[in-house]
């Protein structure tokens, strides 16, 4: 079992920039895949970014060039860096961790414009 304890969200202006952090505890498997998910209202959660414990590194077209994707290994610890943030950004972000699927409680992302 895996346990995630998202931090970071909050409220920014449009154009500015917030750093999600997502730590994990529990069993870590050596080979995992961690990520970030979005839920907007009314909408379907969708991935936002994702990364293996390799280092390769997948993003959605809507945020590449925005957002970085980082993690530390050791501190089972995902990073989401959002820069330049649009309205349209605005969700709750779940963190995720594969294989098996566990979630974070959410962390809410409000854009003003």
């Amino acid at each position: 079992h895996v346990q995630l304890v998202e931090s970071g969200g909050g409220l920014v202006q449009a154009g500015g920039s917030l750093r999600l952090s997502c730590a994990a505890s529990g069993t870590i498997l050596s080979i995992n895949t961690m990520g970030w998910y979005r839920q907007a209202p009314g909408k379907q959660r969708e991935l936002v970014a994702s990364i293996l414990s390799t280092g390769r590194t997948n993003y959605a077209d809507s945020v590449k060039g925005r957002f970085t994707i980082s993690r530390d290994n050791a501190k089972s610890t995902v990073f989401l860096q959002m820069n330049s943030l649009k309205p349209e950004d605005i969700a709750v972000y779940y963190c995720n961790y594969q294989p098996g699927h566990y979630w974070g409680q959410g962390t809410q992302v409000t854009v003003s414009s």
